[in-house]
């Protein structure tokens, strides 16, 4: 049975010159142990996003020297207009964020990037998150048990207060694991400890997953072992967010078994997991394949 679409190829990108670039008004701001939610009021983008898809917000404001964007996946929407994002605080871009007081308004493109893939029918579903990367989860989960999906969800982080969304996920899931590198919140290891018997018990056709890139990995492996399918958004680097200066581009197959350098902005963020060559990682850097369409053109440019 087939339950998602393929990955989509180069030339069916998201972004276009109808993405609404918009000014958000900063609603409500919150922690949620070592992260900060945001609600920004932004109609124009809530109305057209969809789980897996992210919005690139201006930093800084207007005179700053922080040009590049930042780009956040969209944790949920509302009817009233409003988008959610979470935010960790790591560099002066996500300072100058979560700094902010109620009502300043940011700059929004969105939304970016193409959605996950849903079932064209009932389907057994197990999703997969990594620290805040569980925060688009949260309305994909709410998705599939509209469309009669069993959905149970499996949470990691490094310590307890880098969890996020584990009194969400018991609301809008059918069962919930937690796992902490530390062991001080539910059982203690990595999420890929505890996947293979999660898939195995739900029966799951579908694996999705958002988080650190090793850990999409992981869930991949156990996911084609268990003949599930993964879908994954990878956390590749993103400095424009709309396909302009490549460096997200990552390698993924194709349906006619090449291998192409796609930027993750617009062909992504979303793949599914066994068609990235998850080989070409290595310390955190990704190489060009030597068997990848251009590859040889590619090099040159970067020697």
């Amino acid at each position: 049975m087939s339950t998602t679409s393929q990955a989509r190829p180069p030339s069916q990108g998201v972004h276009s010159e109808h993405t609404p670039v918009v000014t958000g008004e900063l609603i409500t701001k919150g922690r949620v142990g070592a992260y900060h939610h945001l609600t920004f009021l932004a109609p124009e983008v809530a109305e057209l996003a969809r789980p897996g898809q992210f919005v690139a917000l201006a930093v800084g404001g207007e005179v700053s020297a922080n040009l590049l964007r930042r780009c956040f996946s969209i944790h949920q929407v509302s009817p009233g207009g409003t988008v959610d994002v979470v935010v960790a605080a790591r560099g002066p871009g996500t300072r100058w964020l979560t700094d902010l007081s109620t009502h300043h308004e940011v700059n929004i493109v969105g939304p970016l990037g193409g959605g996950f893939p849903l079932p064209k029918e009932p389907a057994s579903c197990v999703l997969v998150g990594g620290g805040y990367g569980s925060a688009p989860l949260f309305w994909l989960a709410t998705v599939l048990k509209e469309r009669g999906c069993q959905v149970e969800i499996v949470l990691g982080a490094a310590t307890g207060d880098r969890l996020f969304g584990v009194a969400q996920a018991r609301r809008v899931t059918d069962r919930v694991t937690v796992t902490t590198d530390d062991g001080s919140v539910g059982i203690k290891g990595w999420v890929s400890a505890v996947l293979p018997d999660v898939i195995g018990r739900s029966r799951a056709d579908i694996v999705y997953g958002c988080g650190p890139m090793a850990m999409l990995k992981s869930v991949t492996e156990i996911a084609s072992a268990h003949d599930a399918v993964a879908q994954v958004a990878v956390e590749e680097s993103m400095a424009c967010g709309i396909g302009v200066c490549m460096t997200c581009v990552m390698p993924v197959m194709g349906d006619d078994g090449l291998t192409r350098m796609l930027r993750s902005c617009v062909e992504g963020p979303v793949f599914r997991g066994d068609r990235i060559r998850w080989e070409a990682f290595e310390n955190g850097r990704c190489q060009v394949p030597e068997d990848a369409y251009g590859a040889a053109s590619i090099r040159a440019t970067n020697d």
